[in-house]
C-alpha cells in the first residue's frame, strides 16, 4: 500500500483536523474581507456566496462518492481537499476573486463524504459510531484554538501572515494525503483500469433523490438531517458576526467563545455520544441531539445578554451528537460497495442546507433591519456596545436573533419527523454479514452496483 501503515481512523482524522484549522485561523481576516468587500448588504452577500457553492455541493457530492466506491479513496480525498483550500491564498491576492473561487469549490467541498466512507471501509460496524463521533470531534477540535490564533495573528501581525499561514497548512494537508494516507478500499474492489465505467444512476443527485422517495427510512432520515442542518449552516456562516454586531463581543471573546464550545463538543462527540449509543440506543441518540438543538437556537433567539450565549454554547455543544449519530445509522445498514454513495447523498442534503441556510438567514436578518454597518465601532466599544440596527424596531428588543427562532420550528419539525424513523426496520437481513475488517471485504465489487434495479433500496431491509 501507499502511505504510512495500514489505513486507520487517525488518518481521517488528521486530514479533516488541517483542513478544518486552516479554514478556522482565517476567521476573523474573513469578517474583514467580507465587509469591505461588501459594505452593503454583508449578510445577503454572504448567503448568495454560500449559496452558489451550496448547490454545487448538492450536485457533485453523488458523483464524487460514485468515483470513489469505484477508484479508491485516496484520489479524491486529495481531490476534495486542494479545491477545497483553493481559495485561502487568494483572500489577499484578489477578494473578488477569493470569493468567487470559494463559491465554485463546491464542486468539490464534499471531504467529509469521502472522509465518512474512507471509515467505513475500515472500521466494523459496532465500531462506526464512535469512529464517526471522532472524526466530527476532530472537526470541533480543529476550530477551538485556531480562530484564536488567527485573531491573535491578525491583531499582532496583520492578515497577510494569517492568510500565509493558512497557505502553509492547507497544503501540508495536501502533502500529508499524498505521502502518509493509504488507500481504504481494498485491491479486489478497485476496477483493473481507468476504463471501467461507474453507474451514472448513482452519479445523478436527482435520480439519488428519486430512489430515497422509494424508500421511507431513508427518506426520513433524510428530511430530518435536511430540517436539522438547514438552520445549523446558516448559524455557522453568520453567527460569529452576529455576536460581535448585536451581542457586543469582541474579536478576542469571539475566539474565546469557539474555543470552550470546541472543546465541550469534543468531550460529547467521543465521550457523551459512545455512553448515549450504548445505553439508549442509535435512534434516542438523535431524538435527544435534535432536542438540544431546539433548545440551544432557543435561547439564541430570545438571548440578549453574553451570558445567555455562553449558557446556550454548552447546550450547542451537546446538539453536536446529532450529525454522527444519524451517519451511524446510515453507514451501518448500508452495502459496503455504496457507502460512498450513500454518505455522498447525505452530504448533498448538507451541501443544499450549507446554500440554502446562509441566505435564509441573512434574509431574515435583513427582513429585520440587521446590517453589519460600524463594525468599528462594535470592535472598539466591545461588550458595552447595544444591539446595532439600521432601524431598531419593537421586535428586536423581543427578540434578537429572529432567526435562530426559525431555526428553532425547523429543528422542532425534524424532531417530529425523526421520531417516525422505524427503529426495528434497521437492522441487517438476516444472512447478510458484509462486514468492515480493516479494509478486507470478501465480497466482489461491481461498479455496477445499484444501477441495474434503480429501485433496490439503498439501507437493507429498510422498506418493510
Amino acid at each position: 500500500r501507499q502511505g504510512i501503515g495500514e489505513p486507520s481512523v487517525y488518518h481521517a482524522v488528521m486530514v479533516i483536523f488541517l483542513e478544518f484549522f486552516a479554514w478556522g485561523l482565517l476567521t476573523t481576516p474573513m469578517l474583514t474581507v467580507l465587509h469591505q468587500t461588501f459594505p452593503q448588504h454583508t449578510f445577503l452577500m454572504n448567503g448568495l456566496i454560500h449559496g452558489v457553492k451550496g448547490l454545487l455541493s448538492f450536485l457533485s457530492a453523488p458523483l464524487i462518492g460514485a468515483l470513489s466506491d469505484v477508484w479508491g479513496r485516496k484520489s479524491f480525498l486529495l481531490l476534495t481537499v486542494f479545491f477545497t483550500c483553493a481559495p485561502i491564498p487568494l483572500m489577499k491576492i484578489s477578494p473578488w476573486w477569493y470569493f468567487a473561487v470559494i463559491s465554485m469549490s463546491g464542486v468539490f467541498a464534499v471531504t467529509f463524504s469521502v472522509i465518512f466512507a474512507y471509515v467505513a471501509d475500515i472500521t466494523q460496524e459496532h465500531e462506526r459510531s464512535t469512529a464517526y463521533g471522532l472524526v466530527s470531534a476532530t472537526f470541533a477540535a480543529s476550530l477551538v484554538t485556531s480562530p484564536a490564533i488567527g485573531a491573535y495573528l491578525s491583531q499582532a501581525y496583520g492578515d497577510t501572515l494569517v492568510v500565509v499561514l493558512a497557505s502553509g497548512v492547507a497544503l501540508l494537508d495536501i502533502g500529508f494525503i499524498l505521502l502518509a494516507v493509504p488507500e481504504s478500499l481494498p485491491e479486489e474492489m478497485r476496477p483493473v483500469s481507468w476504463g471501467a465505467p461507474i453507474s451514472w444512476e448513482q452519479a445523478d443527485p436527482f435520480a439519488s433523490l428519486r430512489k430515497v422517495g422509494q424508500d421511507s427510512t431513508v427518506l426520513l432520515i433524510c428530511i430530518t438531517v435536511f430540517l436539522s442542518y438547514l438552520p445549523e449552516a446558516g448559524q455557522y456562516s453568520s453567527f460569529f458576526l452576529y455576536l460581535r454586531q448585536v451581542i457586543g463581543f469582541s474579536s478576542e471573546t469571539v475566539a474565546a467563545f469557539i474555543g470552550v464550545v470546541g472543546i465541550l463538543s469534543i468531550l460529547a462527540q467521543t465521550v457523551v455520544l459512545g455512553i448515549l449509543m450504548r445505553s439508549i440506543g442509535n435512534k434516542n441518540t438523535i431524538l435527544l441531539g435534535l432536542g438540544f438543538q431546539i433548545l440551544q437556537l432557543a435561547w439564541y433567539g430570545f438571548g440578549s445578554q453574553p451570558w445567555m450565549m455562553w449558557a446556550a454554547g454548552a447546550v450547542a455543544a451537546m446538539s453536536s451528537i446529532t450529525f454522527p449519530a444519524i451517519s451511524a445509522m446510515v453507514s451501518r445498514n448500508t452495502d459496503p460497495d455504496q457507502q460512498g454513495v450513500v454518505q455522498g447523498m447525505i452530504t448533498g442534503i448538507r451541501g443544499l442546507c450549507n446554500g440554502l441556510g446562509p441566505a435564509l438567514y441573512g434574509f431574515v436578518f435583513y427582513l429585520f433591519h440587521v446590517e453589519l454597518n460600524e463594525m468599528a465601532e462594535v470592535e472598539t466599544l466591545g461588550k458595552a456596545s447595544k444591539p446595532n440596527m439600521a432601524n431598531p424596531t419593537d421586535e428586536s428588543s423581543i427578540i434578537p436573533g429572529p432567526p435562530f427562532l426559525f431555526g428553532a420550528c425547523s429543528v422542532l419539525l425534524s424532531l417530529l419527523v425523526a421520531l417516525f424513523i422505524p427503529e426495528h426496520n434497521l437492522a441487517l437481513r438476516p444472512g447478510s454479514h458484509k462486514k468492515h475488517s480493516n479494509g478486507a471485504q470478501t465480497h466482489a465489487h461491481s461498479p455496477q452496483a445499484g444501477g441495474a434495479d434503480s429501485k433496490e433500496p439503498l439501507l437493507e431491509d429498510s422498506s418493510v
